[in-house]
Parts: structure tokens; C-alpha cells; sequence
């Protein structure tokens, strides 16, 4: 299985963009079961840094991590308290919730403005599978599996 990221695949589908510390952020629109408001998760004693604790979530318990954290961001409070959400993102029967700024629009990519992320920490779970030119910027397109931490528990039990 191949690390790079086949960026014709990666085109062919919606994305949804999310903000975190002021920048954007997508994942694989197929990728996300709903988008709720925010809550206070039961926190989880010896859990990660970046895990905010478990949630309820219709009959399901759902572990809830800090998008900012995961992503090595700020810890700070989002600067409009009310748009915060929990994107609960799937992986095979896997439900994870990422806690995020604002919720942002759908992205359709063209593979033409879709480039693999530069060089960076070489961290073997790091989510950002490729970037995209967007509005002046750049929207980091993110694999669920890993910025989830999916991905690492699947290859440690084979």
C-alpha cells in the first residue's frame, strides 16, 4: 500500500472544511456521520492529551479530541465561543469525534489544485494527506484514519 496519496481519488469526492486556530481544514465528506454543537465530554482519566473525554451520543459512546491539540495548534478558545461544533467522523464501524473552531462549506477539488503537503515532521500519524489552494490560502485535506489515530491501532493488532 502506497503513502502518497492518489491525488486524482482524492478529487473525486466533497470535502468538508472546518476552521482550527484560524486556519482551514477538510476531511472526506464521506467520512463524516453529523456535525452536533458542542458539549462537555466526560473526561478519561490517563487519556491522551488530545482526547477530551466520551460522549453520549444516541445510545453510542463516542471519544471526543481537541482539534486544535491533534494538530499541534493553540489550546485557546475559539474567538466565537457559539460556532464551535463536533464533527463525528467514521472509519469502518468507528465513530470519532474532532472538536473544531467553525464548520466551514463543502469543497469540490480539482486535481489540478490539489499538491502533497511539504515536508514536515516526518510524524508517522500525521492526518495531513494533502493541501489545495482555496481563496488565497490553503485548506489542509486530512485523512479521517489518521488524525482520528484509527489508522496506528489497526496496523499494531496485525
Amino acid at each position: 500500500m502506497s503513502l502518497v496519496p492518489n491525488l486524482e481519488a482524492i478529487a473525486r469526492e466533497p470535502w468538508l472544511s472546518f476552521q482550527l486556530d484560524g486556519q482551514h481544514y477538510a476531511v472526506l465528506l464521506s467520512r463524516v456521520s453529523e456535525v452536533i454543537r458542542d458539549c462537555a465530554p466526560t473526561p478519561v482519566p490517563g487519556a491522551a492529551s488530545d482526547l477530551l473525554g466520551i460522549c453520549h451520543l444516541r445510545g453510542n459512546i463516542v471519544p471526543v479530541m481537541d482539534g486544535r491539540l491533534r494538530l499541534g495548534l493553540s489550546a485557546a478558545e475559539a474567538s466565537d465561543p457559539s460556532a464551535v461544533r463536533i464533527i463525528v467522523c467514521t472509519h469502518d464501524s468507528h465513530r470519532v469525534g474532532v472538536r473544531v473552531d467553525a464548520v466551514g462549506d463543502l469543497l469540490q477539488p480539482k486535481s489540478e489544485s490539489i499538491e502533497l503537503p511539504p515536508a514536515r515532521s516526518g510524524r508517522v500519524d500525521d492526518p495531513v494527506q494533502a493541501v489545495m489552494g482555496w481563496h488565497g490560502g490553503f485548506v489542509a485535506l486530512l485523512d479521517v484514519a489518521r488524525l482520528c489515530r484509527l489508522d496506528l491501532a489497526f496496523t499494531e493488532r496485525d
